[in-house]
């Protein structure tokens, strides 16, 4: 999974920066110049192969499953609170296993097997889930939760082993972090690709680094002036508290918080920083109404890119295998290299939600892929019988060409709309509530099983959707 940081604030709002997925190589965790090593001498031929592949892989993707995460009689002991349907705002898929939280803070576990709800992971009456987080590492699924009886202010971490889920008992995980105070401001931050957890304790300035595959703790670090940490592979960007004129940065070992670099940047006078981001040795800087600044910190050689090139993105993906990353703005995606220059621009990938909800894209372990939900073109939209034109499009697009590959969508193709509903003499179709159109309505999360060829989606009413051939 994406680095993923979750703070204590009741209602947080998505972070910025999101890690792409990567799934984990035999080898384990590797080093940075590993990794830059294995991306220089693949050559990646089969780059058309690929595309071909894709484009075949989701040209017959169809409805297969609903699953719903409203149960009233289940649910009868929680707080009201919880008891009541609710969007889903996180999809994660393990070991044939789906699971679905809701914004309330329910979250369900489904088996693909047998295609029915195991069981509900909330240990407790006033446990409000608030993220999850697949650690690849021990096969365990942590959940990150609040607690109405510590006025939802405190975060608590809590891991369970697949196996136990699948068996249907998930109170036999077990508590992590217990010793770390992480109230607000403080949060918890998974970092997938270096193998670490993140963890801020406001209470007294302490930023501490643990092991994801034991949880040991590996070091830490108390300063009060540190305003910031970003994670790159390898290494750890601090960002201090700015001056007038500049900003002192550090640049650690993720491993065991050695000092690498320390160095001020310059910053225009009384100008409000958008954005400090680092990606290996590249710095990324912008400021309000400033041209994008790209530092390599090795040797401190500076490029610019215009601001009428380069606006503010409300989010980052990254691209490590790649050396890229994209941007989202205005419902729109790009991708730039650290040169500064656009890669790509997508010919037919708007995206559904403005304010970049990131639970609704999804970036593929090779990095060749991105799948999001999309603003539907008018001929590709479906009615609801009243007129109305609602549904979205589930788009499958090359990173590198942009090109559109594959498109869910209601009334054609694979997906068409056969209007069987619950009651249906249709056996494949018989337990569904949604049709195809209406399934494709408000999606409001997004995943894709890489080694089932599945697509899950969730929507405003609770349900998880199963899209595949």
């Amino acid at each position: 999974m994406e680095g993923r940081r979750i703070s204590a604030s009741p209602r947080p709002c998505n972070g910025r920066r999101i890690v792409a997925r990567k799934r984990p190589r035999s080898e384990g965790v590797v080093n940075s110049v590993q990794k830059l090593m294995r991306r220089e001498i693949s050559s990646k031929r089969d780059r058309s192969f690929s595309m071909s592949n894709a484009q075949e892989r989701f040209r017959n993707i169809q409805l297969q499953e609903e699953f719903d995460t409203y149960d009233p009689k289940e649910n009868s002991l929680l707080l009201p609170y919880l008891r009541k349907r609710s969007k889903i705002i996180e999809i994660v898929a393990a070991r044939d296993i789906v699971f679905a939280l809701a914004q309330s803070g329910i979250c369900a576990a489904f088996s693909r097997v047998t295609n029915e709800r195991i069981c509900f992971l909330n240990g407790s009456p006033d446990e409000v889930i608030r993220s999850l987080f697949y650690n690849k590492n021990n096969e365990s699924l942590i959940t990150v939760s609040v607690y109405g009886s510590e006025n939802f202010s405190s975060l608590r971490c809590r891991t369970t082993r697949i196996e136990y889920i699948r068996r249907g008992k998930p109170d036999s995980g077990f508590p992590l972090f217990e010793t770390e105070s992480l109230k607000w401001p403080g949060f918890v931050e998974f970092d997938d690709v270096n193998g670490k957890v993140l963890t801020y304790s406001a209470q007294d300035s302490t930023y501490k680094v643990f092991d994801l595959k034991n949880y040991t703790l590996l070091y830490s670090i108390s300063d009060k002036n540190v305003q910031e940490i970003k994670i790159s592979p390898g290494i750890m960007l601090l960002i201090y508290t700015r001056t007038s004129s500049y900003v002192p940065l550090k640049i650690l070992s993720i491993e065991d918080g050695t000092l690498l670099k320390s160095f001020n940047h310059l910053l225009h006078r009384n100008k409000k920083v958008d954005f400090i981001e680092q990606f290996n040795e590249k710095l990324l800087v912008k400021q309000d109404g400033e041209n994008l600044q790209i530092l390599d910190v090795r040797n401190f050689q500076l490029t610019e890119v215009s601001r009428t090139e380069f606006m503010t993105p409300s989010a980052f993906i990254f691209l490590y295998e790649l050396q890229l990353f994209l941007t989202f703005r205005n419902r729109s995606v790009a991708v730039w290299n650290f040169r500064g220059e656009l890669v790509t621009s997508f010919e037919d990938h708007l995206l559904w939600h403005p304010d970049c909800n990131t639970n609704n894209i999804y970036i593929t372990s090779d990095q060749d892929l991105i799948i999001s939900y999309c603003k539907a073109d008018s001929d590709d939209s479906s009615s609801d019988g009243a007129g109305r034109v609602n549904a979205g499009s589930i788009n499958i697009s090359n990173i590198l060409t942009g090109k559109c590959l594959a498109k869910i969508r209601a009334g054609c193709g694979a997906a068409k709309d056969n209007n069987k509903k619950k009651g249906s003499s249709s056996r494949s179709y018989s337990r569904f509530n949604n049709t195809v159109s209406e399934a494709l309505e408000d999606i409001t999360a997004l995943f894709y099983d890489e080694d089932r060829d599945e697509i899950y989606t969730g929507n405003r009413q609770g349900l998880v959707h199963v899209w595949s051939n």
